[in-house]
């Protein structure tokens, strides 16, 4: 008995490449199907660590709770989902953001290709897919270790973090070749490539986003929504659009596709910013105020977040969906590539609706969300 409990301590800890838990994982390390987090502005005149605290959603609570430390803690969710990718293991993973780690100046965003910012991370059973929108966010796995960048600091960031089988990691794939992405760090091991061929053909233009020409099947298709199911069979939606799809991803695809009505929080402070979207067909508000669980109160201005949320709950200008995502409303993003990643929850949706407190309306004046003049 002895030598067979000193054979058990003593054997090799099991390794990522064989893990099957490599997924989403909350504040007390728990693996999850999913999970939604907002980073909150930093208060003006407050120690730097105020604008690292953040809010926690995900299948089991379904309404925003006060996340357990700090945004770059390794103890906190999004530490926990990003660890595995800086330890020894035969992991696929891709970073892809338009403004990289290593391009340190805040306003050094790359013009051309997407305008995207993720992490793919999988073994070979499953894995996980984070859409963000955090410059300079994550280090490359050379760098050892997670950690959060300052730029990240200042404004209100969301996540989407969501755990998918190995079998839904080529269609994402597929949808990110679309997006164009600045992939800035990425390896594919050669027992995971046969399964992901699209993260092989991404990984190839790791850089240079530039290389992908018109004989691309995927680089060439203008947008593509899918349908993707998470590990516990969770419906999510993904719309994928590149440079040619040439128009507001919101107003002209998302809300017909869903036939919802949209508020829609994104980064206002930039040219060329296109207003709420009046038009017969499906209305699309920008938001103007704030409150997030209800903690605190910002201007959208001090918000780098990108998500909307249907206006209304159900009916017959549809509702309860939530998208969360990596692009803008402005003129110059209708020509980039971009998408968001869309879920019809009834809680997740009250909790990013109750967030929206004040809207640009139809008639030009900043009106209550709900009353804003349609």
């Amino acid at each position: 008995m002895f030598v067979l409990l000193l054979l058990f301590f003593l054997r090799p800890a099991e390794s990522a490449t064989t893990n099957t838990t490599l997924s989403c994982v909350d504040d007390q390390g728990n693996a999850v199907d999913w999970f939604y987090i907002y980073k909150l502005p930093h208060p003006h005149e407050q120690p730097p660590e105020e604008g690292l605290k953040y809010l926690l959603l995900e299948e089991h609570n379904k309404a925003w709770m006060e996340g357990g430390g700090l945004i770059g803690d390794s103890t906190g969710a999004l530490g926990r989902s990003l660890g595995p990718m800086y330890e020894e293991g035969e992991l696929g993973y891709i970073l892809y953001n338009d403004q990289p780690p290593e391009q340190r100046g805040v306003n050094g965003a790359n013009r051309s290709g997407g305008h995207t910012k993720g992490v793919v991370l999988f073994n070979s059973r499953q894995g996980f897919w984070l859409v963000h929108s955090t410059p300079h966010f994550p280090p490359p796995k050379t760098v050892g270790k997670f950690s959060y960048p300052s730029s990240g600091i200042n404004n209100g960031q969301n996540f989407i973090c969501v755990t998918y089988p190995l079998e839904r990691f080529n269609t994402i794939g597929e949808q990110l070749k679309i997006n164009q992405p600045h992939v800035y760090d990425c390896e594919i091991p050669e027992s995971l490539a046969t399964s992901v061929p699209s993260m092989v053909e991404l990984c190839k233009h790791q850089h240079g986003w530039n290389n992908f020409t018109a004989t691309d099947g995927s680089f060439s298709t203008p947008n593509r929504s899918v349908s993707l199911l998470s590990l516990a069979g969770t419906k999510f939606i993904s719309f994928a659009k590149g440079a040619t799809f040439d128009n507001d991803l919101y107003h002209s695809w998302v809300a017909p596709t869903l036939e919802t009505d949209l508020l829609v929080q994104f980064w206002r402070r930039s040219t060329g910013i296109l207003p709420s979207d009046c038009s017969p067909s499906w209305k699309v508000l920008n938001v103007h105020l704030l409150s997030p669980g209800g903690l605190v109160t910002f201007k959208t201005t001090e918000d780098h977040s990108k998500w909307a949320a249907s206006l209304g709950g159900g009916g017959a200008r549809g509702g309860a969906w939530v998208c969360v995502g990596d692009i803008n409303r402005n003129e110059a993003e209708e020509k980039r590539g971009g998408g968001t990643v869309c879920q019809q929850d009834a809680a997740v949706w009250k909790a990013y609706r109750a967030a929206a407190l004040q809207c640009d309306s139809c008639t030009g004046e900043v009106d209550e969300c709900e009353s804003a003049p349609m």
